[in-house]
């Protein structure tokens, strides 16, 4: 079973839609905060606030290299999400399963009901 508390640090950082962009900016690489904020309509401190959010999830991670910040999409992090999800729609398929399996067999003639359909 996933840790709670790891699954809800990562669904509440993608819950907002501004963390959204920027996990989907950094999908397709690494970048820097400064690339990231251009063209998001915010100061770049806010920018910040968000990032802070995506990497205490750890759904991404940074890197400083002399006055350069740099972030990169953590796999692992999004991997608790997609473990989280892959539980639940296990169980709700088993769930359903066996709701089939009870409807099909309220479904079938029973023994004494096919019997009297062959004397008429």
């Amino acid at each position: 079973m996933v840790k709670q508390s790891a699954v809800d640090r990562v669904f509440h950082a993608l819950a907002d839609s501004t963390r959204r962009a920027l996990v989907e900016r950094l999908s397709q690489g690494p970048a820097s905060v400064t690339n990231l904020a251009k063209p998001l309509d915010m100061t770049l401190a806010a920018v910040v606030q968000h990032l802070q959010v995506l990497e205490q999830s750890g759904v991404i991670r940074t890197e400083k290299v002399g006055r350069v910040r740099t972030c990169r999409i953590e796999p692992e992090g999004l991997k608790v999400a997609e473990r989280w999800i892959v539980e639940r729609r296990a169980l709700w398929e088993r769930r359903l399963d066996r709701l089939g399996d009870i409807l099909a067999e309220e479904e079938a003639p029973k023994p004494r009901e096919a019997n009297k359909d062959k004397e008429k």
